[in-house]
């Protein structure tokens, strides 16, 4: 499976979602799938959507908003393993990650990551994670449905090919825009979400 192809997956599960979604390619995809204002998208912050979505999760914790869904590669979370001990030990209930693992640092040329011999999985169940696994289309949705059930913090490990979508243009949006816009959201959201509860 592709990237963009779990990036389709995931849009169609996280419409009403807060999606944290990591730099560079992630971003440029998911926004040339679904650019919708609940897509925070962390241009030049590589390693940070973990972190970012564990704050949202801790801040959307006593709403009727069910989950936060980080978006990461397995290049930027090695910039920043941190996050699956501090989600952890944190256990933020509504916070899960999507991981998709290509095994490479796209963006140098597909240098490879850690991942080839590092277990991502194991390392974020031994930080107190659950983890999910997925290598292809089906089982990414079925998984992916099951996980926006589960209490957090959940890890869904994707396996995808090498490569990134042909013509996608550059995210150009100025990043304080795309905050903005995230943050009008997210408030509009936990607050229509309490009117409920």
């Amino acid at each position: 499976m592709k990237r963009i192809d779990a990036l389709r997956i995931i849009a169609d599960h996280t419409a009403e979602l807060p999606v944290v979604v990591t730099c560079a390619a992630s971003s440029r995809e998911l926004a040339a799938v679904a650019d919708r204002p609940n897509h925070l998208y962390l241009l030049d912050a590589m390693g940070l959507a973990g972190s970012v979505a564990t704050g949202v999760a801790l801040g959307i914790a006593d709403t009727a908003v069910p989950k936060v869904v980080a978006v990461e590669g397995d290049g930027s979370l090695l910039m920043n393993p941190n996050v699956l001990a501090t989600a952890g030990y944190l256990r933020p209930a509504k916070l899960l990650m999507v991981l998709l693992d290509n095994g490479v640092y796209g963006a140098t040329g597909n240098l490879p990551t850690y991942g080839a011999r590092i277990d991502l999985g194991d390392l974020a169940m031994a930080a107190g994670w659950t983890v999910r696994r997925a290598g292809d289309e089906r089982e990414l949705a079925q998984r992916l449905a099951a996980a926006l059930t589960a209490d957090g913090p959940t890890l869904l490990h994707t396996r995808i090919e090498v490569g990134n979508a042909p013509d996608v243009p550059k995210l150009l949006e100025h990043p304080l825009i795309i905050g903005r816009r995230f943050q009008d959201w997210l408030a509009v959201r936990t607050s229509a979400a309490e009117a409920v509860r």
